[in-house]
């Protein structure tokens, strides 16, 4: 996200009664169990509870496969979040609880993978003070939260750095090269200088080959880890051509992979369209977004690059008044892009980060609730086709208490019951993809019919 733009109960629990889009608790756990028990079409060690799903013991590494996430051999599609802050919270007790209470919380409505940074470049509780000078302290704060995300069995999309200078990024890293004498003059520099290069890289081989000091496991060996993200929202506005920001893509990619061949990676890109495909410039939000020196299609044909990542966020590309256009875009703009996915890239794409801001004019929670169904469907719309929409991340997931982070997107559940709810159900939908029936099933088994009654019930 650009710089400037509870403990939740079951909803099983306690034989309280809720409601989900108009079918009540019963009839819901009954359309679970039912599609559980008539669609068992591959084995499974897996039990939906409604909401929840308990996994065995095995931990193993997500893996791609043609344009889909697979673990075991199964699919896996994301249903997930972002809280960014993770490690610098974990790195004061005061405030460390906070890191397992929204990990407990995501869990217990079927969240799955949390995007968090695995940076902060020479600010305040920096995790890097000055290049490769780490404080252990703080890398410590980062083990927990790897371990505590194992426990919760959710998996980590770790990124790197930042375009943006909230805690350090680029701008970071040119202030440390003019600290040493170097002669830079803009922070995209960062991308082209090789001393700058160097300095990113040694941060890369400092993370992966980490040792978690609470499990023992090499960062680079953990399944914990999903994935590892380039930088976030890159961005190299010197230089519209794309060129720039290719190039370090380019070398950025292949140096994690030569370190860490295990895990995924992807670049943390916004998916804008860029010069090299100027018939998708209409899918942009704006003008601008073509000059931003990002190429959707272009960036992600690197070798290395395992997925592609995209973000939506129509109130500060489009407008920040809220109207029905920013729905349209929204769905014009993930099709646009599951389509390049598909007939382009051969790679799944996740919809990295999405939301609305409480501070925008004429914001209420039905709109937030209209969005994210709207993300919803769209991706379910793909799954059931088999197709790249491989899941999608919440910007962003706060505990109760921590009001003082919020951009204006934070979501608490506690707060937020219509909001849980979607999100419970989207879960339990994905839950089902993903365990109910074996990868070489594709759905063509004679159960269809009776499973998609539930996962396309229509809930708006």
């Amino acid at each position: 996200m650009d710089e400037n733009r509870i403990k939740v109960s079951s909803l099983q629990s306690d034989n309280s009664s809720w409601n989900v889009f108009g079918v009540e608790n019963e009839q819901f756990e009954s359309m679970v169990e039912g599609a559980e028990n008539d669609l068992s079409c591959g084995s499974t060690s897996s039990r939906i509870y409604g909401l929840q799903v308990k996994d065995d013991d095995d931990w193993p590494m997500v893996e791609k496969k043609g344009n889909q996430f697979l673990v075991n051999g199964q699919p896996f599609y994301v249903n997930g979040f972002n809280t960014y802050w993770l490690m610098v919270f974990a790195a004061d007790q005061s405030t460390r609880g906070k890191v397992s209470e929204v990990f407990q919380q995501a869990s217990s409505v079927g969240l799955t993978v949390c995007r968090t940074w695995a940076f902060n470049d020479g600010q305040w509780r920096a995790l890097q003070k000055s290049p490769s000078v780490y404080d252990e302290e703080v890398f410590q704060a980062l083990d927990f939260v790897v371990s505590e995300a194992k426990k919760y069995k959710i998996r980590l999309i770790l990124t790197l750095t930042n375009n943006w200078e909230a805690y350090g990024g680029k701008s970071q890293y040119v202030k440390w090269g003019k600290a040493a004498g170097l002669n830079l003059t803009s922070d995209d520099e960062f991308f082209s200088h090789p001393t700058l290069r160097s300095y990113y890289k040694a941060h890369v081989k400092a993370v992966l080959n980490r040792v978690n000091t609470f499990t023992n496991i090499t960062y680079k060996n953990d399944p914990t880890i999903f994935a590892w993200e380039l930088m976030n929202e890159p961005r190299c506005t010197t230089d519209a051509s794309g060129n720039t920001l290719q190039s370090w893509i380019q070398e950025m990619a292949v140096y994690v992979k030569s370190l860490d061949a295990k895990h995924l990676v992807e670049i943390g890109l916004e998916g804008f369209y860029g010069p090299s495909t100027p018939d998708r410039a209409q899918f942009n939000p704006n003008s601008y977004a073509t000059q931003v020196g990002t190429d959707f299609i272009r960036n992600h044909q690197v070798l290395g690059v395992d997925f592609a990542s995209v973000h939506i966020y129509a109130d500060s590309w489009i407008s920040p008044t809220i109207s029905d256009a920013h729905i349209q875009f929204t769905k014009s703009w993930m099709e646009a892009h599951i389509e390049d996915a598909e007939k382009y890239l051969g790679m799944p794409v996740v919809f990295a980060e999405f939301g609305v801001s409480t501070k925008d004019p004429g914001y209420n929670s039905s709109y937030r609730d209209t969005l994210i169904n709207t993300v919803y469907k769209t991706l379910l719309n793909s799954t059931k086709n088999g197709g790249s929409g491989a899941g999608s991340l919440l910007w962003q997931l706060f505990p109760d208490g921590t009001d003082y982070m919020d951009d204006g997107y934070a979501i608490v559940l506690s707060k937020s019951p219509s909001t849980s709810n979607i999100i419970s159900l989207h879960s339990t939908r994905v839950a089902i993809f993903n365990h109910l029936c074996s990868w070489k099933c594709r759905w063509g088994c004679k159960k269809r019919n009776s499973l998609e009654a539930f996962l396309y019930h229509d809930d708006l």
